[in-house]
């Protein structure tokens, strides 16, 4: 296993971290496979992993639990570096800071957590909790010795995430990033505004959700064209590991053999180890995913501005998403996440974007294609 040091704690981090929001169950989301669990964890903790990262509402609470009855069984608490995070959109009122805070330390039978986060962050809720004093009441948890290390998880543009960096003195934060999520959200431009910040980061999604491990043919078949040989996973990670910013990569492994596979590539793989030819064919894969949707817009925005608010090019894009990876449910959060004006189901047919389309797309049929895909899902 390869360590990263994270700076403001002096102590070396595993550049793989263990995800606990995806363990074996026995059918529903709550009933983790305590057995199998177990071993992927004794696995990846004997095998040098060292960070976990859980929630509040992981398996329905119950991750939290389970962890707290491994770590007493197995009475490892000083080998492992624990993440989780507060509920933030459950928060109403000042007190619910430590309502939710006791609660999680009693699930997860613990005196003190070592790296706590505010859990996805978007504009709306960092400005609830921030007005409501977030920010003195986690000085004071680190204060009393419950809180090592503060952070936040975030799930919103760039812009947001810069004042959410530059509001406080962050030791460290949590964003999604993958070859195919660059731009999105935070994204690189994040990652490295956060670094130079002196704000380490924690990477999540790293195979968006699963995705990368099995792309199409077409994208396989730029991964087999390369001289040297890996697996969509493998190339996926090595991407982050590559990267000086990134302090864990956090995997949601569900299988004893995702366990074994990982560990093996986060052994491999260290700061600046691919070439530039390595990084080319993953911006080959890349473009070959982008290749993959169903309406051909070419976010020209030519179409812009609509008379009643609706951003068709981000509409086409997210509905793209869910064609390309084959996830609607997974699209669907982009499609929330617009304000009600902006969305598909807001188009009034009036065609004046499709007099200015340089495609010449029957937009408003496909604004239907679009608003009744998510209709349900929404």
């Amino acid at each position: 296993m390869n360590y990263r040091e994270f700076k403001k704690g002096r102590i070396n981090v595993s550049i793989l971290g263990f995800g606990a929001m995806r363990f074996p169950t026995l059918g529903s989301d709550a009933e983790i496979d305590i057995l199998k669990t177990e071993k992927m964890l004794d696995y990846a903790i004997d095998s040098g992993v060292n960070y976990i990262d859980t929630a509040f509402p992981y398996h329905n609470g119950m991750s939290e639990v389970f962890l707290g009855e491994y770590f007493e069984k197995r009475k490892i608490r000083n080998k492992i570096f624990l993440a989780t995070k507060m509920p933030v959109w459950k928060v109403e009122k000042k007190d619910d800071f430590d309502f939710y805070f006791n609660i999680q330390l009693n699930r997860l039978k613990v005196d003190f957590v070592d790296f706590y986060l505010l859990h996805s962050l978007w504009k709306g809720s960092w400005e609830k909790v921030k007005n409501l004093g977030v920010l003195d009441w986690l000085i004071k948890k680190k204060k009393e010795g419950r809180i090592r290390f503060i952070g936040f998880s975030f799930h919103d543009k760039f812009e947001i995430f810069k004042e959410i960096v530059d509001s406080f003195d962050w030791d460290f934060c949590q964003i999604q990033l993958n070859y195919m999520d660059i731009n999105y959200q935070a994204g690189e431009k994040g990652l490295s505004y956060a670094f130079e910040k002196g704000v380490q980061v924690i990477i999540m999604e790293p195979l968006k959700g699963g995705k990368l491990a099995s792309p199409p043919e077409s994208v396989l078949k730029i991964f087999d064209s390369f001289e040297i040989k890996r697996t969509p996973v493998e190339w996926a990670l090595s991407f982050l590991f590559n990267k000086k910013e990134v302090l864990t990569v956090l995997s949601g492994m569900s299988d004893l053999n995702h366990v074994i596979e990982n560990i093996e590539i986060a052994s491999k793989y260290s700061v600046n180890f691919l070439s530039e030819k390595d990084l080319k064919i993953l911006e080959k894969a890349k473009d070959e995913w982008l290749n993959i949707k169903s309406i051909d817009c070419t976010n020209c925005k030519y179409c812009l501005p609509c008379p009643y608010g609706v951003n068709i090019p981000k509409n086409f894009e997210i509905y793209n998403e869910g064609v390309r990876y084959n996830d609607f449910k997974e699209a669907s959060y982009d499609y929330e996440f617009l304000k009600e004006e902006e969305r598909a189901s807001n188009c009034r047919e009036c065609g004046e974007c499709e007099e200015k389309c340089p495609q010449s797309l029957p937009i408003r049929k496909l604004l239907k294609l679009v608003a009744n895909s998510f209709k349900k899902l929404v």
